[in-house]
Parts: structure tokens; sequence; C-alpha cells
């Protein structure tokens, strides 16, 4: 007599699926809000922090030095254009570079954001449209501020769609400047490089002069026009103040959007690195 035995029937491992698109729609809204809410609740601190260097140059160049003589009624025309890209740049790289080195770094908050269900490029862009967002914000401010310290600002309604289209490429390029800043780096490095990239950004982003200007000094016009901040500024003057001599507006665009693939794909590529690891 044999025994027969049953088949053992084997239920298939689960399958691993990616999180739906609604849950990742939902968890990225979530992280967003958190960091939204987060700086809401210290905004004075935000504002300070990004505005006070450009409301003294605002000051000193534009009120300052043209009440007393030495510029131009004229300049404070020029310079304030520079300001708002400068002010949109470095706002987008500040908030994009410093706190992925700390969360990186030392306090490891960068591995909550990995635990969410979203695959990591979404948790790179949501740091890069959380930046973008701070500076898109810091440049808003810095039209009433320019009204209260000059009395008037240059704007035009037909330079709106330019103006708002280099605003968002320029918040843009800067948080992806500030990723790549924020995952090539090693903490211990990050003031002495932040010191020696953002001083040549500041002085050659053509944020105190017309690009054109520079034809008489031609190795330093060259040098200039390898800065990405020097086509948020040239942007923001064909959108605001078109007399001025500058690089033509759709230049100023595809040089953005080059710069925007360039350092867009190396921040990616050091986050995905860094995060690995």
């Amino acid at each position: 007599m044999t025994a027969t035995t049953a088949p053992v029937h084997t239920e298939p491992a689960a399958e691993v699926r990616a999180p739906s698109w609604m849950l990742m729609a939902r968890s990225f809204g979530s992280v967003l809000r958190r960091d939204v809410v987060v700086t809401g609740k210290d905004l004075v601190a935000f504002l300070a922090q990004v505005l006070l260097q450009p409301f003294f140059f605002l000051f000193v160049f534009g009120k300052l030095l043209t009440g007393l003589g030495y510029t131009s009624h004229d300049y404070a025309s020029l310079l304030f254009p520079g300001l708002v890209a400068l002010t949109v740049a470095v706002t987008a790289i500040q908030a994009t570079a410093f706190p992925l080195v700390a969360e990186f770094g030392w306090t490891k908050e960068i591995e909550d954001r990995l635990l969410a269900p979203l695959p990591l490029w979404a948790v790179a862009a949501e740091k890069l449209l959380f930046a973008s967002l701070r500076a898109i914000v810091a440049a808003a401010v810095m039209f009433p501020i320019g009204i209260g310290v000059l009395g008037s600002v240059p704007y035009r309604a037909a330079g709106l769609g330019l103006l708002v289209g280099v605003a968002l490429l320029g918040s843009l390029v800067g948080a992806c400047i500030g990723m790549t800043i924020g995952t090539f780096v090693p903490p211990t490095k990050i003031n002495i490089a932040f010191a020696l990239i953002f001083t040549p950004l500041l002085f050659t982003g053509a944020t105190q002069y017309p690009w054109p200007s520079l034809a008489s000094l031609r190795w330093f016009q060259v040098v200039t026009a390898a800065n990405p901040i020097t086509y948020v500024s040239e942007g923001m003057r064909a959108a605001l103040v078109p007399s001025i001599p500058h690089i033509p507006g759709w230049v100023c665009v595809l040089a953005l959007l080059a710069s925007l693939a360039v350092f867009g794909t190396l921040g990616m590529v050091g986050f995905r690195r860094r995060a690995v690891d």
C-alpha cells in the first residue's frame, strides 16, 4: 500500500510594486508642505538672511552713491534687475547646498525622506522645487524693497512673461548648482568651497554691469559668459529695462536651459551617489 501525498501549493511571492502615482503625489505634497510650514514659522529670519545683502547693495550703489553724485541716476535702473537676479540665484543655491550638506553629513535627516514612498529622483526634485519657491519669494520681495529704497523700480508689463520665465529658470538653475555643491563637496570643506565658489559667482554674474559693456575687456567678458547668473541678470534687464544694452532675452533663456540640463544632471548624479552610499 503506497501513501499518496497531496501536492503542496505554494503562493507566489508578493510582487514588490512601485508606489502609485497618486501615492507619490500625496507623499511629494506632504514633504513639500512640511518644508513650507517650517520656513513659514521662521519667515522673518529667512527674509533677513536672503535680503540683507541685496538691500545694502541697492542702498549704497543705487541710492547713496547716486545721491552723492558718484554714479548717474540711471545706474539704479541698471543695478536693480541684476540684484533681483542675484537674489534669485543665490537664495536657491543656499537653500539647497547647506541643508543637503547637513542632512547627508551630521543630522542624517535625509534618511527619513528616503524612507518615504517616493523614488530617489522625486526626493531630489522636492529639494529643488522647494529651493526654487524660496528664491521666487525672495525675488518678489525685492520689488517693494526697491520701491522703498529708490522710490520706484523699472517695470514693463510687456516684459512680464520674460521676467517670470527667467526668474523660474534662474531659481531652478541655482537650486541645481546648490545640489551639485551640496552633494559633491565634503561637509568638512563646505565653508571653504562656498567661499571659493560664491565670490566668483557674485562678481562675474553681470549683476552690477551689463554684459555687452565688457567688450573692451574681452577676457573678462568670456569669463562672465561662463557664469549662469549672467543670463539671469541679462534676462531681467531685457524684461525690465530693454533700453540698456543687454544679451537678447531668447539667448538668456536658451543659456539657462542648457545650464539647467548640465547642473541638473550633475546634481542628480551627486544626490544618487550620496543617497546610495
